[in-house]
């Protein structure tokens, strides 16, 4: 067990599903049991719960599309680009 709270962001680099769009998408942080809470930076936000950092990575980084960096987030971060819309 930790005996400090983590803080984290996600940086993505390439947006698979063109919902999230690219730059920091989420923040969060990682309690001192392991459980990592996420806030979405996005035009669609949430929050999400996960029982570990590692989860936090499987599910969100798409192969390394999207960076998991401890740390807070530089305070210049822009917003998230958004997604460009489909041509269908």
């Amino acid at each position: 067990m930790m005996d400090s709270i983590k803080e984290f962001y996600l940086m993505r680099i390439v947006d698979e599903t063109g919902i999230s769009g690219t730059g920091m998408v989420a923040r969060g942080v990682v309690l001192p049991s392991g459980t990592a809470v996420m806030e979405w930076q996005t035009f669609h936000s949430s929050i999400a719960v996960y029982k570990n950092i590692g989860d936090v990575e499987a599910i969100h980084g798409h192969n390394g599309k999207t960076r998991l960096i401890m740390g807070a987030p530089p305070v210049a971060t822009e917003k998230p680009k958004k997604p460009k819309k489909s041509k269908e």
